[in-house]
């Protein structure tokens, strides 16, 4: 059996401590209450509060919790109350579509995938909760690049991979696509991550017009395209009109369910 590790126990605890306090407590406070030698405890407190877990008061020298664990908590909040309130449009986003629904948020230097709805066909599917994909290249990242500044400053400080021959990856032409996601409300991704798919998505806002996910469709180019006719004018990798509406329309009643007043 896998034995726990004994410094991860009394950081939690101390955290626990702190949390169920209603001031701010000093070092003997928390050395005595968990049972801890005053330099043990002070190294703990050093670490957590390196990390941004626990604050000490200038004046006192007391600890508190620090903003970074509630930052965490909510972003644990956030993402369950956004997959909840998505459920039911994105499984109608599918049957209406006809292709695979993703449901993404920020997470470190990516998309994490926190939904999945499989195309409503019998094909053999994966299901890709917990995936992470590319900020610069997908639909899902790029309305989140876009509309987040979080999301946007990780996308133009980090690297950006060449996937395919259509990856955008200069700086100014990235931030030309930005705008235009921004102008029109949808982001496209025609064969920029991987060969043969297309993607469309949408951003979500929360009640505070913040913006806290993306939803979009994934599949096959010559389903998510429109069918071009021999010298047809216009772009080959043009998306269907009526997609963009559908996950547009689902990003709305998404946005709307979070209390998003605009929408």
């Amino acid at each position: 059996m896998a034995r726990n590790i004994q410094s991860l126990e009394r950081a939690a605890a101390m955290l626990r401590l702190l949390a169920g306090g209603e001031r701010r407590l000093g070092l003997s406070d928390i050395a005595a209450a968990l049972g801890l030698a005053k330099g043990t405890a002070h190294g703990i407190l050093r670490t957590l509060q390196a990390e941004g877990f626990v604050e000490q008061d200038a004046a006192s020298g007391r600890y508190q919790l620090g903003a970074e664990l509630l930052r965490l908590g909510n972003s644990y909040l956030d993402v369950h109350e956004l997959r909840a309130r998505a459920l039911v449009w994105t499984d109608d986003l599918a049957r209406s579509s006809g292709e695979a629904v993703y449901l993404g948020v920020l997470h470190q230097q990516g998309v994490l995938i926190v939904h999945h709805v499989f195309r409503p066909d019998d094909s053999r599917q994966v299901l890709e909760v917990g995936a992470m994909q590319p900020l610069h290249s997908t639909a899902l990242g790029k309305v989140l690049s876009a509309y987040d500044p979080v999301a946007h400053s990780e996308v133009t400080e980090g690297e950006r991979k060449e996937f395919t021959a259509r990856t955008v990856c200069d700086t100014e032409d990235f931030e030309s696509l930005l705008a235009l996601t921004r102008a029109r409300g949808y982001a496209a991704d025609v064969e920029e991550t991987w060969e043969g798919v297309a993607s469309v998505a949408a951003p979500i806002h929360d009640r505070h017009r913040m913006p806290v996910g993306a939803v979009g469709i994934t599949g096959a180019v010559e389903r998510v395209c429109r069918k071009q006719e021999p010298g047809e004018p216009g772009d080959p990798g043009e998306l269907r009109p009526e997609l963009i509406a559908a996950v547009r329309d689902c990003a709305r009643a998404v946005s709307r369910d979070l209390g998003a007043s605009r929408f």
